[in-house]
């Protein structure tokens, strides 16, 4: 595994990355982004549940968490109440990552192929609003235990389509009630998205069996070769 410098920084996010030891040219990788109050390493403990030949990087948000009630970590966006969220907070983020994206490439120790962007809880909902306003940059999108934003960055879902999103949550989440998960599933059905939904009946985790369907999702569309719209 090839870790990246403490201070590995991309468009003003700083971030891990670790490569699988079968990781060549051409290799997928797993951007994933942390939850609320947490942060770029968190995430990285996932890496022993991705196959060998993966890469796995993990931006930190850029919003401290603390003055919002979150904790010494950080944040995406300021949440407000069930599925909204404070959206210039949550806008600036997308910026951010719309330069972390651009930028990532050079940055891998590898030349990467097949590109998903996805994350637990913030991290999710953030990966979600990102790649339906960005159609075409990401190859899929993984919302693990977070929800549909509900506000103008996700009000026209004409892109849906073209994004396969793969969402798993837990039936007993007390964070993120499964009523919201299927809310926006509901959504992005009826603006016909690619949606693949796995549910376990967990709390606010991702949990085992579920990162393992998300892992055969991947992989699915890596040997199919199928690439963002």
């Amino acid at each position: 595994m090839t870790e990246s410098p403490e201070n590995g920084l991309l468009n003003k996010l700083t971030y891990s990355v670790s490569a699988g030891p079968d990781a060549r040219d051409g290799s997928p990788v797993a951007l994933l982004l942390h939850g609320r109050g947490a942060h770029r390493g968190d995430l990285q403990a996932l890496r022993d549940r991705l196959p060998d030949d993966f890469v796995l990087v993990t931006p930190q948000a850029p919003h401290p968490g603390h003055p919002w009630g979150y904790g010494p970590g950080w944040a995406w966006y300021r949440y407000l109440a069930e599925d909204r969220v404070d959206e210039p907070t949550l806008e600036a983020s997308l910026g951010l990552l719309d330069g972390f994206v651009d930028q990532l490439a050079p940055a891998l120790p590898v030349t990467p192929g097949h590109l998903f962007l996805g994350g637990f809880s913030q991290g999710g909902t953030t990966s979600v609003a990102w790649a339906l306003s960005r159609p075409g940059r990401v190859d899929g999108v993984l919302n693990f235990s977070g929800f549909l934003v509900d506000g103008a960055v996700t009000a026209d879902l004409g892109h849906a389509p073209s994004v396969p999103i793969f969402w798993g949550h837990g039936t007993r989440d007390p964070n993120i009630p499964f009523a919201l998960a299927e809310k926006g599933r509901a959504r992005l059905d009826g603006a016909g998205a690619r949606i693949t939904t796995v549910d376990a009946e967990i709390g606010h985790w991702i949990g085992p069996g579920v990162f393992s369907e998300a892992v055969n999702w991947m992989r699915g569309i890596v040997d199919a070769g199928v690439r963002g719209d």
